[in-house]
């Protein structure tokens, strides 16, 4: 309301009128800031629930509020001992975290922030649970923070002082043969699904969907990443240039919003929201509990290449770069390749891709040639790693019967009478309890590979791997992919720049698990600031290549200014008003999440 027509509206009232008339503008201006400004409370403050109010909440979920301890008692109390030594090892376990409402998958960044576990927990089983805790939450104004998997870099995962709601029990999987959204009769097709839990993680849906019942769904690559987290973020599976992103893929999503309401969305119900919860970023417009998402027809045939080259000289690893990049762009433009290949300093390449749509001889007839052209030239490229092609059953692909018996392939839960699906591959295993030191992102245009821009992308990457070192995902970026994908992925909230890429450049680099305030357990923080100076430096080649390059949020550079047009484009206009509608005093914030420009860094107090 304007200051006139409010002392016009408080003309009938003196006391008013007088204090208001007598108000200087810059004081007005302060007033009406004073009263946007939202803050939440903290234990110990006025305004923090009694015993008594928790008590109650306790109550109305059926017993699952959760007091969480501090995990690091034991190192703080004897730093050195076999306590302190054991956490530190459990930690290197993904499991042990997933089991853990106090634990995050990444211990922190550094300087950015350090995993804290929230004060309480609600460790939910039913939408209803979720209900209640965002009720209470919103109530007594108090930081909300949700959890399923706990991957996040970001540290989006836990916050102190903060209610968290934990769906990790909210394991559900159920098959369809012909699923129709709620709402949708007559306006769409029904077709096969799945649908799970906010708490299941892709290792195990895999297996479900997958091993168990012969059908494919697009997820993550990591085994233990949450499927709620990765939707919500966009999320890519090995062979989105093949079945699309897994946003995409997303046909409905029970959710609870900040008002308290249980929606089930889908493009006929609240298709704004729905919408959003697709690739808009997880934890900011309410919580998922759960997703059905489409399955598709299973290949016949799952394959891998793998290859390392080192080049001998600066001037061969120019050559091997050129002929790299032509080779992408005539072979790997297409619905049959993803993964990546590395780029590293030394002028290394190495070749990590899958394939699915092929037998073993046809991918072999794919990259004979590019083999052929190192073989040729032995005095300019040692092959260190030679070139290998495997093709084999996709039903066993996340089979833990086959998997598991393969040396070197995964590493199992070690826990005494772990499941047997337990398991993460091998590649992903130093991941858990992570202490991050850098990592960017940045999507590569399809016009970088045509001939007459193919030396700019070979001497920004000859630049960027003079001192770093950084993968070209394909299977994160849609060029090539059939028009199908490309209209499902354009109608998510993902940044547009996702269509026309031939793949994500991500770069990065961390410690073993460590806490800053944990003696003889701290990250090296001089080595760690080294390398995210060196990394930055790096990115800026790209950059230099691609200077508005987007990037995926859930992998990112933690420092990025300017995330909302990276993240989304020209999207964030709309997710923001999508935002103001169902989140208006912003009980849902997180680091670089939709609106939270609007919020102090420690997502207490509104700013703005």
């Amino acid at each position: 309301m304007k200051r006139r027509a409010l002392l016009k509206w408080m003309a009938g009232a003196p006391m008013f009128g007088a204090l208001l008339a007598n108000l200087s503008e810059a004081a007005w201006a302060k007033a009406v800031a004073a009263a946007r400004t939202l803050r939440r409370v903290r234990p110990g403050e006025a305004g923090w629930p009694s015993a008594a109010e928790w008590d109650g909440l306790n109550r109305q979920v059926g017993g699952r509020l959760m007091k969480l301890e501090d995990p690091l008692a034991a190192c703080r109390a004897d730093p050195s001992g076999a306590a302190c030594a054991d956490f530190f090892k459990q930690i290197r376990n993904p499991y042990y975290i997933l089991d853990h409402a106090n634990l995050t998958q990444t211990s922190g960044w550094v300087d950015a922030w350090t995993s804290k576990p929230s004060t309480y927990a609600v460790a939910a089983t039913s939408a209803a649970d979720v209900a209640a805790a965002v009720n209470f939450a919103r109530e007594h104004k108090l930081r909300l923070v949700v959890k399923g998997a706990g991957h996040s870099y970001q540290g989006t995962s836990d916050a102190p002082d903060s209610l968290l709601v934990w769906t990790h029990h909210m394991q559900d999987i159920q098959m369809h043969d012909a699923f129709l959204p709620q709402g949708c009769t007559g306006k769409v097709k029904p077709q096969p699904a799945v649908s799970v839990g906010a708490g299941q993680i892709w290792g195990h849906t895999y297996d479900a969907v997958t091993t168990k019942a012969g059908r494919y769904v697009q997820g993550g690559g990591c085994m233990t990443v949450g499927v709620a987290g990765l939707v919500s973020s966009g999320g890519f599976g090995s062979w989105s240039k093949r079945f699309g992103t897994a946003a995409a893929n997303l046909l409905e999503a029970e959710v609870v919003t900040a008002d308290g309401q249980i929606r089930v969305v889908n493009a006929c119900n609240d298709p704004d929201l729905f919408w959003a919860l697709k690739g808009g970023g997880g934890g900011s417009f309410g919580v998922i509990t759960r997703l059905t998402l489409r399955t598709h027809e299973l290949p016949e045939l799952f394959g891998a290449v793998n290859a390392t080259i080192k080049a001998k000289s600066d001037d061969a690893f120019r050559r091997l770069l050129a002929q790299c990049f032509e080779f992408c762009r005539t072979n790997l433009l297409n619905p049959h390749w993803g993964e990546k290949i590395h780029f590293h300093s030394g002028n290394v390449l190495r070749v990590d891709l899958l394939f699915q749509g092929l037998d073993k001889a046809a991918a072999e007839a794919v990259w004979k040639p590019f083999f052929d052209f190192v073989r040729a030239s032995p005095d300019d490229f040692a092959i260190t790693e030679a070139p290998r092609v495997l093709a084999f059953p996709a039903r066993v692909m996340w089979n833990p019967e086959v998997m598991g018996k393969i040396p070197g392939l995964v590493v199992h839960d070690p826990r005494p009478g772990a499941p047997a699906d337990n398991y993460v591959w091998s590649g992903d295993a130093g991941q858990s309890g992570q202490y991050i030191t850098s990592y960017a992102s940045a999507w590569l245009p399809r016009s970088l590979l045509q001939p007459d821009h193919q030396e700019g992308l070979m001497e920004a990457v000859f630049a960027f791997t003079r001192n770093y070192g950084f993968s070209m995902h394909f299977n994160k970026g849609l060029a090539g992919a059939p028009d199908e994908q490309i209209a499902a992925a354009r109608d998510t909230a993902t940044n547009p720049q996702v269509l026309d890429a031939f793949a994500l450049a991500i770069t990065g680099d961390s410690q073993p698990p460590a806490f800053p305030d944990v003696p003889g357990h701290e990250p090296d923080l001089k080595s760690a600031r080294t390398n995210a100076r060196t990394c930055a430096k790096a990115m800026q080649a790209l950059y230099e290549a691609i200077p508005d390059a987007g990037s995926y949020v859930s992998e990112s550079d933690f420092f990025l200014k300017d995330w909302q047009r990276a993240f989304w484009g020209s999207n964030y206009a709309r997710l923001l008003a999508v935002k103001k509608r169902y989140d208006p005093d912003g009980l849902f914030t997180v680091h670089h999440g939709v609106g939270s420009e609007a919020w102090s860094a420690d997502g207490f107090t509104r700013v703005a």
